[in-house]
């Protein structure tokens, strides 16, 4: 019986994690992404090393867009927030993984902060943005932050840009009134989830990379920059 009662726990636990890593329309919070990335909760920064912040868009708050099948933009932000953290890692940065209304945001210092998104499924639109707020404090290091992004982005997943559908709650996103002034926040939008689906769900390495790069990039324009 030992046995038996054993080997239920241990199945029990392996569904677990199936559906904290594969499981649709849950909502994932901060905690969950963290987990599966590495980044320990409440361990101190290394303040000889970059910090950098990471929203995994609508983690802890809500699905996100969903498409008819059940995809869902939350698990295609959080499995890309996830892969970002480990490539900035292997170039010694450290990372916070935040909630969407993390309270963590509040006054949040960090070299950047970049918040995750996808956007909706709908038919007939391809392609990425990148924005920041529109009233910024420090506008030439928000706008490097932007242009690293959308740059590095471009050239990895060879994406078209779509700044024609930046809306006013990307420009306004919350967490850039939230965070503290000094620290260049922007918002991608990694792609539409029905024309850019075979990217954003199979090949979310390549995503993390040009995101990845693109904060490597702003890093080092703002050490030239100092």
């Amino acid at each position: 019986m030992l046995v038996v009662a054993g080997a239920s726990l241990v199945a029990a636990g392996v569904f677990l994690l199936w559906q904290i890593v594969f499981g649709r329309g849950q909502n994932l919070d901060a905690a969950t992404v963290a987990a599966h990335s590495g980044e320990v909760s409440g361990r101190a920064h290394d303040p000889s090393k970059p910090l950098v912040g990471l929203v995994a868009g609508h983690s802890g708050y809500d699905p996100g867009a969903v498409c008819p099948d059940g995809l869902t933009e939350a698990e295609l932000n959080a499995e890309v927030a996830r892969q970002v953290v480990a490539l900035l890692a292997r170039k010694g940065i450290q990372t916070d993984v935040l909630a969407e209304f993390d309270p963590r945001l509040q006054g949040y210092r960090a070299d950047a902060l970049v918040s995750i998104h996808a956007d909706s499924c709908v038919q007939g639109a391809t392609g990425f943005k990148v924005a920041r707020i529109t009233l910024s404090a420090i506008p030439e290091a928000e706008d490097r932050l932007v242009k690293c992004l959308t740059g590095a982005y471009m050239q990895t997943t060879h994406l078209p840009e779509h700044p024609a559908s930046i809306t006013d709650g990307m420009t306004n996103y919350h967490a850039f009134r939230e965070i503290a002034s000094e620290t260049p926040g922007a918002i991608i939008e990694t792609g539409f989830m029905l024309e850019d689906r075979t990217l954003l769900e199979r090949r979310p390495q390549l995503v993390a990379r040009g995101i990845a790069e693109g904060i490597l990039c702003f890093l080092e324009t703002q050490d030239h920059a100092q």
